[in-house]
């Protein structure tokens, strides 16, 4: 299926599937990372901004003093063109992000003017020099009075504030007469900020030696900020060249163009200074981009099994004021639309999706997609079905999910499931959660008073996706080819070059272990070069979990298109025909002789006296192109499984046990996943039990700062066991598939399913709402059936009625 790789593996492994140590960890560890905030340049300014206080104004105006002149800046002074984030999708209707706001505001925290000076603290004391006088407008803060609104929209050009309409509809009707089994369920997820480790920092100058504009941001996708620079300014690509040092997380809230970027980048355009922003944890809370923010209503039908026939959906995603670039709004309810059906087996859908704009800030991609959503709201749903007919909950999945025989899988929503087999995952987290147990556990009450609860969830993570499905989206940027330069060093070591940036993914070394599998070099003679535009080949960059699959591809075939330049040279040393050579361990073998990548190294950079008369002219170096086979993405998947405990007194809740059961295809460093996945998995708690970002009727933020918004720390995420499946990808290098989101789409929806495990056995409203706070599971109990309270110990048989309609509650 898959091309053999050139070396075999030595005595201790560093090739494809090898638990190599991260190279990178060291320099962090040891304090010598550089990150934007650890630069300094000579003449350096600091950049503040003066924000709004309201969610939606006309400014009026803003009064400037003179004194302030050159030290303080408006959007009239700046030459550049708004952010514009395009879409070819039928019913979209597109924002202009100005740098900095210009006729009125759209959200608190949007930015009005800004200062320079030698220090942050002096210049945010030029802004509060400034006033402003606002014109107060209609404050859409939720989506309900932003669907309602007929005049002074969020974009007064539109014709109403619904950034983009998307519907989906295969043979619904058809199967929804007669069906035995009708569910009903409404699921919220509550709008969140990312809250990576480091916020926005972009820092720009003028290089007088190249001519060029350097910006450094730390960003996820370098190549396409020059891009969207570019147009901004109004120059040629070729004139800016962007740096992404480290980064300290993104998650996807550094995938898009930046206001902040585009100001700081026109300063340094301008007055040929360095000039540096950096976000404060405030700045991010209040005026980041935020995410998650869902409303489903569904309807299930089904047979008398539980075999879901088909399902009817509208969703209402709340898009904040703008469509950010280059992924445009249109990102969120398309994968919502498209991934809803989820890893399960039926033939009828219809969806209608409404992403509405109001005066929040912008939505942005965040770790997981929609999917977190979509996996929230169908594995909800799956609950519900199952206890209305009367089964288990992994019953009626296990009736339902895509089998391994019906590989590769077209689902109802056009998904391209590639391989794989849902049902054994599912299998076997039951078995490591030991289900049974559980089962017969509950039987008896618990010592301390709590309730025990068991729940499960199975999901598909779309990784990789690429030139098609993007097309499809109508985003400004499609992804095609990535690129990697491989280059042999003339001491035999290894110098990889690729377009996309790590922000904690462990890419330095698992394009090292690629490059090992290939050409056999020490992991620790390889360097991987990466988040340079001037040293780089192009890359639409790090996301949608696709940089291994991507340019990790990119990464094999340049190695395999070295490799027999390298055999070449090396058997011509040996003297022994080229046929009879191969290269392993990061040598050269003839026989029982060799000769080492040095060596051949050394014979074309140093000795050429000893190369061949054909040598090859393209030298030891080389860079090639790559996508993988079938572009519509390699399908990861998994099944989570939880057991908690509730405590009908306070609310809380404590995740007693946790397991996970994925599968990436072949995994070319296990101890990378499995990093990955603890990571996604902590951030999928903060959703399900903590994290929310709530705004008054006003649209004004009510988490400003971290007594306010609550994170889950060390002691919140409790001890993950994994297993792993590897089922490869007949579509790319080494099968391998993406899996950098997958940890953060399942934790909601188990979580929530083991607590309404408990609450279905004390007869109590279902929690349907995130994050579940203690208030609001105190809120569920106390909906209990008193004798059902009085019994807690007894789990009764759910429900034998199975014409029923379930409507949750808020």
């Amino acid at each position: 299926m898959h091309d053999k790789p050139l070396a075999s593996k030595s005595a201790a492994p560093q090739g494809v599937g090898a638990r190599v140590p991260r190279k990178e960890d060291i320099r962090h560890l040891m304090g010598k990372g550089q990150f934007v905030g650890d630069m300094s340049m000579p003449g350096l300014c600091e950049v503040a901004f003066l924000r709004s206080p309201l969610a939606h104004a006309s400014l009026d105006r803003i009064h400037l003093p003179q004194s302030l002149a050159g030290k303080v800046f408006t959007r009239e002074h700046m030459q550049v063109r708004d952010i514009v984030a395009d879409s070819t999708l039928p019913t979209y209707q597109r924002s202009a992000q100005p740098p900095l706001a210009s006729g009125k505001v759209r959200f608190v925290g949007e930015p009005i003017a800004m200062a320079i000076a030698a220090s942050r603290a002096e210049a945010e004391d030029l802004i509060e020099e400034l006033n402003v006088d606002y014109g107060e407008l209609p404050v859409y803060a939720n989506t309900e009075s932003a669907l309602a609104a007929t005049d002074h929209l969020v974009h007064e050009e539109w014709r109403d504030n619904v950034f983009v309409t998307l519907k989906a509809d295969r043979d619904f009707d058809v199967a929804a007469l007669d069906a035995p089994v009708v569910v009903r369920r409404r699921v919220e997820l509550a709008r969140q900020c990312m809250v990576p480790m480091e916020g926005k920092a972009v820092l720009a100058y003028w290089d007088h030696r190249d001519d060029q504009l350097v910006v450094v941001s730390a960003t996820q996708v370098p190549h396409m900020i020059r891009t969207g620079l570019a147009e901004c300014l109004e120059m040629d690509q070729t004139k800016i060249r962007v740096i992404s040092p480290d980064v300290g997380g993104a998650f996807g809230y550094k995938c898009v163009l930046q206001q902040e970027e585009v100001c700081i980048a026109w300063l340094a355009k301008t007055y040929k200074r360095p000039f540096r922003y950096l976000e404060d944890r405030r700045e991010h809370l209040i005026a980041g981009a935020n995410t998650r923010e869902h409303y489903y209503d569904m309807t299930a039908y089904a047979d008398r099994d539980g075999r879901l026939l088909a399902l009817d959906a509208h969703i209402v995603i709340d898009g904040g004021a703008y469509s950010v670039w280059p992924f445009t709004i249109g990102l969120e309810p398309g994968q919502a639309t498209g991934n809803l059906p989820g890893p399960y087996d039926f033939q009828r859908y219809r969806c209608l999706t409404q992403c509405v704009a109001t005066n929040k800030p912008g939505f942005v991609p965040y770790r997981g997609v929609a999917r977190t959503g979509v996996c929230f709201a169908i594995e909800l749903m799956m609950d519900a079905i199952a206890y209305e007919v009367g089964r288990e909950p992994w019953d009626i999945r296990l009736l339902n999910l895509v089998k391994p025989e019906q590989m590769p899988y077209v689902n109802v929503a056009n998904k391209h499931f590639d391989s794989g087999d849902y049902p054994a995952s599912l299998r076997r987290a039951l078995e490591m959660i030991d289900a049974p147990a559980i089962r017969a556990r509950q039987a008896h009450a618990e010592r301390d008073g709590r309730l025990i609860g068991l729940g499960v969830a199975t999901y598909t993570e779309q990784s990789a996706h690429g030139t098609s499905v993007f097309a499809a989206w109508g985003t400004p940027v499609i992804p095609g080819y990535d690129q990697a330069g491989v280059k042999v060093t003339p001491d035999g070591g290894l110098e990889i070059r690729v377009g996309v940036h790590s922000h904690g993914q462990g890419m330095e070394t698992t394009f090292a272990q690629i490059a090992n599998e290939i050409l056999g070099v020490d992991v620790e003679n390889i360097r991987v070069i990466h988040g340079d535009t001037g040293q780089t080949p192009f890359s639409t960059g790090t996301y949608a979990s696709r940089s291994l699959v991507m340019s990790g591809g990119a990464v094999a075939q340049a190695c395999k298109a070295l490799a027999p330049r390298i055999l070449h040279i090396g058997a011509h040393l040996l003297k022994a025909e080229p046929s009879t050579a191969e290269l392993r361990a990061g040598a050269v073998w003839a026989g029982d002789s060799s000769v080492g990548i040095r060596d051949v190294a050394q014979a074309w950079y140093i000795n050429p006296q000893t190369l061949p008369a054909d040598a090859p002219v393209g030298g030891l170096e080389t860079t090639v192109g790559y996508k993988p086979k079938v572009d519509t993405g390699a399908f990861t998947y998994a099944t989570h499984a939880a057991v908690v405990a509730v405590d009908p007194g306070t609310g809380e809740v404590e995740i007693l046990d946790y397991v996970v059961v994925e599968d990436c295809g072949t995994m070319v460093n296990p101890m990378v996943v499995e990093g990955q996945t603890f990571g996604g998995i902590a951030q999928g708690l903060g959703t399900a039990l903590y994290e929310e970002t709530p705004y008054d009727e006003n649209a004004q933020p009510l988490a400003s700062t971290f007594a306010d918004y609550v994170m889950p720390g060390a002691t919140e995420v409790p001890h993950i066991r994994i297993d792993h499946f590897e089922t490869p990808s007949p579509h790319t290098e080494f099968g391998a598939k993406g899996m950098g989101e997958g940890g953060a789409i399942a934790p909601p929806a188990v979580i929530y399913n083991a607590v309404n495990d408990v609450l279905r056995r004390l007869n109590a409203p279902v929690v349907n709402r995130t994050p579940l706070t203690p208030a609001r599971l105190r809120h569920a109990l106390a909906g209990a059936n008193s004798a059902a309270a009085d019994a807690v110990a007894t789990h009764p048989a759910p429900s034998a009625t199975v014409q029923a309609e379930v409507e949750a509650q808020s």
